[in-house]
Formats: C-alpha cells, structure tokens, sequence
C-alpha cells in the first residue's frame, strides 16, 4: 500500500515538473521572438520614438519641444518604445506558444474556439491602441493645450512622462477594447447567461464610467472617449454571442420536454 502512495507521488510529481519545464520553454520562445523582433528594429528607435510622438509634437505650439530630465533619457526612453512596438509585432507569437501550453488540458469543442478567440483578440487589442493613437491622443492633447494659452504658460512634457502617459493609456485603451471577447467567452462556456448579461447592462454603463475616472486623466472628454467606447463594444459583445450561446445537452432537452409535456 506504501508502495502504491509512493509511486503515485512521485507520478504526480514528474508530470507536474514536466508541465514547469514545458512552460519554461514556451516562455523562453516567447522571449525570444520579442528579443529578435526588437534587435531588427533597434537602428530605427530614433525614428519609432518620433512617430510615436507625433501626436504630441503636433499639438504643441510653434516652437515647442519635448524636454529630457534625465541624464539617461534620450537613450532609454527610444528602447522602451522599441521594445513595446516588438512586443505588439510579436504578440501573435506569444499568444501561440500560452495556446500550445493550454491547448492539451482543453476538449476539442475548446480547442475550436482558442483560434478566433486569439485573432479577434489581438486585432481588437491592435485596434484599441491605435483608437487612442490615432484619435484619443490627437484630441486630448489639443484640449490641454487650449488651457495653456490664457495662462501664458510653455506647453512643454518630459520625454519619460510622456512615454508613461502613452503606455498607461494604450493598455487601457487595448484592453478595454477585449470587452466583445470577454462578453463571448463568459456566454460560450456558460459561467454566465446571456440574459443576465443583458440585464446588468446598467451596471455595466456605470462601471465604464468608473473605469475610463480611473485610468484616463482627469478631464471629461478623454473619460468619455474611453467610456463610450467600452459601452459599445460591449453591446457589440452582446449581439455577437448570442451565435454562440451553448446548446442545451441531450439530457437536458429530454428533461425540457418531459417538463412541456407535463405541462400540457
């Protein structure tokens, strides 16, 4: 009987360091698809930090400029940037190496429903950090710099804070933009119906609210540019899982037909 315990401890113990030695290797693929993106784009980090900044370059006034504080910046702040943009190009490979991880511990009608549920991710996460490049950023800038003028005061931001400002807001933004996946994946594994989540609609709008207060800056029109939006999107999340509201069992559709049969 000891024989028995000690063999299957020792069982449960390989197959749990095989699955710490698998994920380590998908990390490390992971990585190194960031590392290998990211040194093909080194020699142009110049560049990718001034188009990553063009939307404040743009607002400022003539004869503005972005400032450095730190000694180190002008290095540093350019390889952050770049070490973001190839983190974003090589995502679909880190979300593939998660899936291979996760993919054996899945039923078949999941492992279905991994390969959009990942591309639909990554494009609404793209699709979100380029909503707030491409209109956020422009439109908030601009109504803080018409503060500016009254008060007689040099708009001008540090390099660092700007990048701060930018990496808070792109994940805020990309992760908002989840919601129709989120919304999906609660109704197709059943943790929650989709007539509940139509009915906390209400909270749902207020929490928006809430959220954009929270990590947006504190002026109303970037909290409504992230708050409207994450309403939306979870209207969208609503009309599209309503294709994949899960089928009643066979056992369950005898019980419900047994119970309308009585009934009548």
């Amino acid at each position: 009987m000891t024989q028995n315990y000690s063999t299957e401890d020792s069982g449960i113990q390989e197959s749990f360091l095989s699955h710490l030695y698998e994920l380590r290797d998908r990390v490390i693929k992971a990585g190194l698809a960031i590392i290998i993106v990211f040194i093909g784009l080194v020699y142009w980090a110049p560049d990718i930090f001034h188009l990553f900044a063009q939307p404040l370059l743009e607002a400022l006034p003539v004869g503005g400029k972005m400032i450095v504080t730190d000694v180190t910046g002008s290095f540093f702040v350019p390889m952050k940037v770049t070490m973001l943009v190839a983190f974003v190009i090589a995502l679909p490979v880190v979300m593939y190496q998660l899936w291979a991880f996760i993919a054996p511990g899945l039923y078949l009608h999941e492992r279905k429903l991994i390969l959009p549920l990942v591309v639909s991710s990554y494009t609404l996460f793209i699709v979100g950090m380029a909503f707030a490049y491409f209109l956020v950023f422009p439109t908030v800038f601009k109504f803080m710099a018409s503060y500016n003028a009254p008060l007689g005061a040099e708009m001008s931001t540090d390099i660092d804070n700007y990048l701060s400002f930018a990496m808070t807001t792109f994940l805020a933004f990309g992760i908002t933009f989840e919601v129709p996946v989120v919304v999906v994946v609660l109704v197709r594994m059943g943790l929650v119906p989709l007539a509940k989540l139509k009915e906390i609609r209400p909270y749902v709008i207020v929490g928006a609210f809430i959220v954009a207060a929270v990590v947006t800056p504190p002026d109303i029109l970037s909290q409504l540019l992230l708050a409207v939006p994450m309403t939306l999107l979870y209207e969208l999340g609503l009309l599209v899982a309503r294709f994949y509201v899960p089928k009643p069992s066979s056992d369950e559709a005898d019980d419900s037909a047994a119970t309308e049969s009585k009934t009548n």
